[in-house]
């Protein structure tokens, strides 16, 4: 979650009505509203309900760099894979969040999401994270069952309060489990492999060590051969006389 704390936000415009924590809208109105508000305050819809940000505290700043950077060396190594950060996220008639984190195919290459011609994204991309501190009830409840409702297909939570990260697989409905020397292995993002402690304790070495290894592997190849295969351009055959 992000910047300003505010129960009411008085919006721009004095016939659109407040946005308010709380309020019962849909994504259309919703969207409408949050347009006209101050661009240094972050609104979600969740459920068809709207949520206010609180202000950030110091271990949500040093946590939320550690994981977009993996996410950044992932997507720098994987042509076709794109990473959004704080990007407003249309997922349905009742949903509109604004995750910390998301990987995505891109829809040429395959991916299940699009960029509307407003430039905002539509639909649930495939990997999603949150990092939680005062918003760990909201991100473990009612936006998780929104991201799988919506067709998320793994969703990241990194408790920091709680010193855990949670890895939902929701084609499962199981959760993933780290090897036995700790280490996440994405099954949507071939390669992406999160060392858990390295990640809650900012051991940004071992952090990018550890995805080193993933981006090396055989299953990372064998990924990015697919994801290029879908926007090389088909070959032309031979004429025959």
């Amino acid at each position: 979650m992000s910047s300003v704390h505010a129960s009411v936000v008085q919006t721009k415009a004095p016939n659109i009505p407040l946005l308010a924590n709380g309020d019962r809208l849909t994504q259309a109105e919703f969207h409408r509203r949050y347009q006209l508000i101050p661009d240094d305050v972050k609104a979600e819809l969740i459920g068809g309900i709207v949520y206010m940000a609180s202000p950030l505290r110091r271990a949500h700043g040093v946590s939320h760099p550690e994981l977009s950077g993996a996410f950044w060396l992932y997507k720098a190594a994987t042509p076709g894979v794109e990473v959004l950060d704080n990007a407003t996220t249309i997922l349905g008639e009742e949903s509109e969040p604004q995750p910390d984190l998301a990987l995505r195919i891109l829809p040429e290459c395959g991916g299940q999401s699009r960029t509307d011609g407003d430039d905002y994204v539509v639909g649930a991309p495939e990997v999603v994270a949150e990092i939680a501190h005062s918003s760990r009830a909201i991100d473990m409840h009612r936006k998780r069952d929104d991201y799988r409702d919506a067709g998320v297909r793994e969703y990241l939570v990194v408790c920091l309060e709680e010193a855990e990260l949670h890895w939902f697989d929701f084609s499962t409905e199981q959760r993933l489990r780290p090897n036995r020397d700790g280490v996440y292995k994405s099954i949507v993002f071939p390669g992406l492999w999160i060392d858990g402690r390295a990640l809650l304790d900012r051991d940004s070495m071992k952090l990018i060590a550890v995805l080193q290894h993933g981006l090396n592997s055989r299953e990372h190849r064998a990924f990015k051969k697919r994801l290029g295969a879908a926007i090389e351009p088909p070959r032309k055959g031979k004429n025959k006389s």
